[in-house]
């Protein structure tokens, strides 16, 4: 399992985005976290913006697809995508994310 950060630049696109990864079965889970403030160098200056972060439960076979994604779909430039894996978890957790987060299509 993977652990899979990024953050949006509103709580609307966060949702939006979240929803997508769950309909595409990129992701098995995404939380929405409460907006945070990021500082950070941007073309040689100090940026600062409220920001929403997610975190993303997937299964490894689909980081890449997932990270296509989101790449296409995110509105910066240079999106946070950072993957953690996951060495312990609970079993029936871990397999409930591979199942979701598998390349089957959606349910009826």
């Amino acid at each position: 399992m993977l652990i899979v950060h990024t953050s949006l630049p509103s709580q609307a696109a966060a949702e939006t985005l979240a929803q997508q990864l769950i309909e595409n079965r990129l992701a098995a889970c995404v939380h929405i976290g409460a907006p945070i403030r990021a500082y950070y160098r941007w073309e040689g200056e100090i940026e600062n913006a409220a920001e929403i972060p997610l975190i993303i439960k997937t299964a490894p076979a689909r980081y890449a697809e997932l990270e296509h994604y989101l790449k296409a779909h995110h509105p910066y430039e240079v999106p946070e995508i950072v993957a953690i894996p996951v060495t312990q978890a609970l079993p029936a957790y871990y397999k409930w994310v591979q199942h979701e987060s598998d390349n089957a299509p959606p349910s009826p």
